[in-house]
């Protein structure tokens, strides 16, 4: 079988990388892909990114399948053009993306199922936004209702930086997201105390099939320190959710979710991320909905995945999940983001990469922001690699992409050193 990739980052590699291990694959193709893909005989690149243009491929190839990686083309309505034209395709439809690509659709959506999330109110008024951070107080969460790569969410520690957020959002817009209905608008909502983990599952609007948890780190720097961003690393299996807490997010988040998107009129097919935060007492609340496997969590996740990607996928298309069961490598993976200098507020392009290590059973660098520049691979996006490894504890697999990264080098790299510091402590 033929099969396409949409879309050119990391997690991209990371799922194109596992189908084409499928002894049923013939060509998996990348669209557009990036350095890594270009470089693996197994993958072939296709420069489209055009929706219509994409689904004039897939007929013209016969792909026999096709996976949709970022949320923009979801968002874009990418699923419902390959449907109208017969064409097997697995992620959500755009009116079902909506739970990632509008922060005010995903909060509405569940109040009114009763899926645990923090309080919140939605705003496209300046003023009204900044008397209810003045009311409510510091820390505070400020949102952009829209898709922003990661970057659309302010933690704010005082008053004068969830100001500042409102502002930059919802008045300068400098982000230039506009929700569904066009201009900008805010979320703003409590700020949660706990350990954020990563829950993907895989729906194919009746069944659900989870995948291994996962963790990542979204602060650029040590420690958790520094700005947002879409993520400087990863692991899995997440300590943090014990099969107890497993069992409560299904319960209370996962399959009400499917339920109400069912009951709603919307069933929804595709990965789903439930973004959460686990408080002490072991209560799980839904900090955000993605409509697609995370990055960099799809790295460490595809690292443990022992079973045919091709024909878990082909089943969450067909919608027939329920004759699947998933394999894992019992092995602890993790990943570490390289990102360009500059990053995340302007990444820097074309620093030349050099060092890469070949791929070793126990350690693969999957690619994001990189392109062949002549004989060079360079820099082309904020996070660059991500240097992922499997060890027999958070330690080992810690240490091993340690190892791996530290041959590779470009001008303004920027890493974090303690990647996996909760999952060891724990």
């Amino acid at each position: 079988m033929k099969v396409l990739v949409i879309g050119g980052g990391g997690r991209e590699h990371a799922l194109a990388w596992k189908l084409a291990q499928s002894p049923k694959v013939q060509m998996v193709y990348v669209a557009p892909g990036n350095g890594g893909t270009a470089s693996d005989m197994r993958l072939k690149n296709v420069a489209i990114t055009e929706v219509d243009a994409l689904a004039d491929f897939a007929q013209a190839e016969k792909i026999g399948l096709t996976v949709v990686g970022p949320e923009a083309p979801l968002a874009g309505g990418v699923v419902d053009v390959f449907r109208a034209r017969g064409l097997r395709v697995f992620g959500p439809t755009r009116a079902a993306a909506q739970l990632e690509s509008s922060k005010a659709f995903s909060k509405d959506f569940m109040k009114r199922h009763g899926i645990p999330t923090a309080a919140y109110e939605t705003f496209s008024d300046a003023a009204a936004a900044h008397a209810y951070v003045d009311r409510m107080g510091a820390p505070i969460v400020v949102k952009a209702d829209g898709l922003a790569a990661g970057k659309g969410v302010v933690v704010a520690a005082t008053l004068d930086e969830a100001h500042q957020a409102v502002d930059w959002m919802l008045l300068d817009n400098k982000l230039g997201v506009t929700h569904n209905a066009g201009g900008a608008r805010v979320v703003i909502e409590e700020f949660l105390v706990g350990e954020e983990a990563s829950f993907i599952v895989l729906a194919d609007g009746k069944h659900v099939l989870p995948l291994a948890t996962s963790q990542d780190h979204k602060r650029l720097k040590d420690g958790d320190a520094g700005p947002n961003t879409g993520g400087m690393g990863a692991y899995s299996p997440a300590p943090v959710v014990t099969p107890n807490i497993h069992a409560k997010v299904m319960h209370e988040i996962i399959q009400p979710t499917l339920d109400g998107m069912a009951r709603d009129g919307i069933p929804y097919t595709g990965f789903l991320y439930a973004g959460l935060m686990i408080d002490a007492q072991g209560n799980p609340k839904t900090l955000e909905f993605n409509c697609r496997m995370g990055d960099p969590e799809t790295q460490p996740i595809m690292m443990r995945l022992k079973s045919d990607l091709l024909d878990v996928m082909t089943h969450a298309a067909d919608g027939t999940l329920d004759q699947v069961e998933l394999q894992w490598d019992r092995r602890f993976a993790l990943g570490i983001v390289m990102a360009a200098h500059g990053y995340p507020e302007q990444p820097r392009k074309a620093d030349v990469i050099t060092g890469l290590p070949a791929e070793a059973p126990d350690a693969v660098v999957f690619h994001a922001g990189t392109t062949r520049l002549s004989k060079d691979l360079v820099t082309s996006g904020g996070r660059v690699l991500c240097v992922t490894a499997l060890g027999d504890s958070a330690k080992v697999a810690q240490a091993r992409a340690y190892e791996a990264l530290a041959g590779i080098a470009f001008d303004g790299m920027q890493f974090r050193h303690d990647i996996g510091h909760r999952a060891i402590k724990r």
